[in-house]
């Protein structure tokens, strides 16, 4: 990791397109893992922490990276321990005790309050601390980078049909809704606890600026089914823009000519519409 990096060093100013040259210890061979690299894919994303947090440059694009190279290569985020991914590391870096991950395309925006759990330990992670910071940033980011001053947000429930009024479980009733009522008794345009197998049609889906689910696999395989390739993933809670691609590394793929650049090129397109509705709010 680098320790001193000074933005200015890069001599940015007036340049529309920049690129740094980051050297690898190693040739790079497609579709094949060094970790006697990963050092300098963590030095790029230092960079990229660095030149956004100076506000110089306006957004942050990432592609894919395998985690397990790092990790194997001993790198560590801020905290000490290992290297779990792009959001862990920019939340750290940006001194952030929380972040949430959104993806969005053309159908719809989904957040969500939990990420990656086994399905046995979400119960425990849907706290009421948890539902209100999660929304506050996603009402936060959607007015500061998508320019929304009253964002309509629709909340999936934990449980099948919203708990059923208890019978199907409680934590609608005893954390997740009255949480939402605050937000509700704000001002905010916000629902309490919806079923999510009707909160995902078009007849609520029309009416909403983003969804926000429990937990990953309720919300991203609906978003994913209606735009995988065409999906971008964001980071809420940054002091910048994050945006990034909505697949991993493909190494099958690499240097084969068969990869798809659309996930990246709406990753890049949505990452400069948000800097530029940033910009006017």
């Amino acid at each position: 990791m680098l320790s001193d990096i000074d933005s200015t060093d890069f001599n940015i100013e007036n340049w529309a397109f920049l690129l740094l040259d980051i050297p690898c210890a190693e040739p790079v061979l497609a579709g094949q893992i060094d970790i006697k690299n990963a050092a300098m894919v963590a030095q790029q994303l230092e960079i990229a922490h660095q030149l956004a947090a100076d506000n110089t440059v306006a957004a942050i694009v990432t592609g894919p990276l395998q985690k397990s190279a790092l990790i194997d290569a001993d790198i560590k985020l801020l905290d000490g321990t290992m290297f779990s991914g792009h959001t862990e590391f920019f939340m750290q870096q940006s001194g952030c005790d929380k972040v949430v991950m959104m993806l969005a395309n053309q159908a719809m925006k989904v957040a969500l309050v939990t990420i990656h759990l086994a399905l046995r330990e979400v119960p425990a992670a849907i706290t009421k601390a948890n539902v209100r910071e999660t929304v506050q940033i996603v009402l936060d980011d959607m007015r500061s980078k998508f320019g929304m001053a009253s964002p309509r947000i629709l909340v999936c429930g934990l449980n099948p049909h919203a708990g059923e009024g208890g019978h199907l479980g409680r934590e609608e009733i005893e954390i997740i809704n009255p949480v939402l009522q605050e937000f509700i008794a704000a001002g905010v345009d916000i629902s309490e606890a919806m079923p999510a197998d009707t909160l995902f049609t078009s007849r609520h889906l029309d009416n909403c600026d983003a969804v926000i689910a429990m937990y990953h696999d309720q919300g991203l395989p609906v978003l994913k089914s209606h735009g995988f390739g065409d999906t971008v993933n964001l980071t809420l809670g940054l002091p910048y823009i994050r945006t990034s691609v909505d697949h991993g590394t493909a190494l099958d793929l690499a240097g084969r000519g068969g990869a798809s650049a659309t996930s990246l090129y709406q990753a890049l397109v949505m990452a400069d519409e948000m800097a530029n509705k940033a910009q006017a709010v």
